[in-house]
């Protein structure tokens, strides 16, 4: 059992909590002196969120504030002293519009958005978001931001503001109708498209999108490979949905390969406009999602392959590479995190995933001609880039019946909130079970 901090679903407020272990499962537990005891499953199968782990050294002067209702953690963000993680990645909202009604969008887009800002209000945010993060990655995120004609010059701006590696979070149809946006967003300095994906079956995405959608996901893909950006599918899980489709994504990935860079694999959590009970209704956990991928891909992808994270908490995320071999089969190439359990300071963990990041989820590097091969490590360089990669990935993001304040500590994926505050992603989207939110769409003087 471990002591941890968590909130009432209900009313929000802060609680103690802890984390139970029962077997190979683990258990956030608090009571609520309004609304009860509140039990939810965090984690399921093995490998036990015990033997998951990587400890961090949290950096010095981080230390707890507030004690009273409505002080502190979570309430302060922006971000307090309470926290133990720098930003890694940056996620930048420049629009509330969307061309979808997603049933299971986190941001609830397109209900209720404000104006778009504009470009000279956006320019003066990324800068002010460059001082506040540091060198970090940064997503250009939404909404749809692909709904916004001037997109080409938001990417330039995220560039000029010092952001080294920009990623776009979209939808991917506008990339499908029209196969030139995403060169013109390649010239403005674009490295990555995080593509919504949520499956191989027109099936998945009526369900989750309200529409079938496989032949423009295939389209945007063509088109971001044309155009030299990398390309990672992110499917939101839906337990009974679309959790059957993981090993097929998987081989999609890989016989896309060297322009899909990897899979990202997000259970749903319950907040913005997923519907059901999240203390009752069925979610997948990280351990769910290892356990389909090694079945579905018949064991190519083994559970064991796939590591805790060296920049968020440990049980947030898994990740690994695979060289994708000339029949299509994959091959374990490396951690997509760190692979011993050696405590490390939390900064060099940030700075390994950064790495990582930039350089699986950007473009594949061209293979040199054979004229410009000297000697035997121009051949090694040669061969490794004649072998693409895919990374596999997945995030469980946090609700209001999951919401681990420990963990929320150690987050480094950070929303710039209107008010130029960095704020947790999990915290910034948290909805209580009325779906009152504790952020978003909030004024946070």
């Amino acid at each position: 059992m471990t002591a941890t901090e968590s909130l009432c679903p209900v009313c929000l407020a802060r609680l103690p909590a802890r984390r139970e272990a029962v077997g190979e499962d683990g258990w956030l537990v608090r009571t609520c002196p309004e609304h009860g005891e509140f039990r939810t499953r965090f984690w399921h199968g093995p490998p036990g969120p015990a033997g998951w782990d990587q400890p961090k050294i949290a950096p010095p002067g981080t230390a707890a504030v507030g004690s009273a209702p409505g002080e502190g953690c979570p309430y302060v963000c922006g971000l307090c002293p309470e926290h133990s993680q720098r930003t890694c990645t940056v996620v930048f909202e420049v629009t509330g519009r969307c061309n979808l009604g997603c049933p299971v969008c986190f941001a609830d887009a397109g209900t209720g958005f404000d104006a778009d800002p504009t470009l000279a209000a956006l320019e003066t945010r990324l800068l002010r978001a460059r001082r506040a993060a540091g060198p970090a990655n940064i997503q250009i995120s939404g909404g749809e931001p692909t709904l916004r004609a001037d997109l080409p010059d938001i990417v330039a701006l995220a560039k000029a503001a010092g952001f080294p590696f920009v990623q776009l979070n979209t939808n991917g149809l506008a990339l499908a109708a029209n196969p030139a946006l995403a060169g013109r967003l390649a010239a403005a300095g674009l490295d990555s498209v995080f593509l919504q994906c949520d499956g191989v079956t027109d099936a998945a995405h009526v369900a989750l999108r309200g529409r079938g959608l496989v032949r423009e996901k295939r389209a945007a893909m063509a088109a971001c490979a044309a155009a030299g950006l990398g390309v990672v599918l992110v499917a939101t899980l839906v337990p009974g949905v679309n959790d059957g489709e993981v090993g097929d994504l998987v081989r999609l990935a890989a016989s896309l390969a060297p322009g899909v860079r990897g899979v990202h694999f997000q259970p749903a959590a319950h907040f913005g406009r997923y519907p059901g009970n999240g203390g009752s209704a069925p979610r997948l956990t990280l351990p769910d999602v290892m356990a389909a991928l090694e079945t579905q891909t018949g064991g190519m992808v083994r559970a064991e392959d796939l590591h805790p994270p060296c920049c968020e908490h440990s049980l947030c995320s898994f990740s690994a590479s695979y060289r994708v071999l000339p029949d299509g089969r994959l091959a374990l190439a490396g951690s997509g995190g760190c692979c011993d359990k050696t405590a490390i300071p939390a900064e060099e963990g940030a700075r390994q995933s950064m790495a990582f990041v930039a350089r699986q989820w950007g473009a594949a590097r061209p293979v040199p001609a054979p004229e410009a091969i000297k000697d035997d490590f121009d051949r090694f360089l040669a061969a490794a880039a004649a072998t693409p990669t895919v990374s596999l990935s997945a995030m469980a993001f946090m609700d209001a019946w999951t919401l681990d304040l420990e963990r929320a500590r150690g987050c480094c994926i950070h929303v710039a909130a209107p008010d130029d505050r960095l704020i947790p992603f999990c915290l910034y989207n948290l909805t209580a079970a009325d779906g009152t939110a504790l952020y978003r769409r909030k004024s946070c003087a």
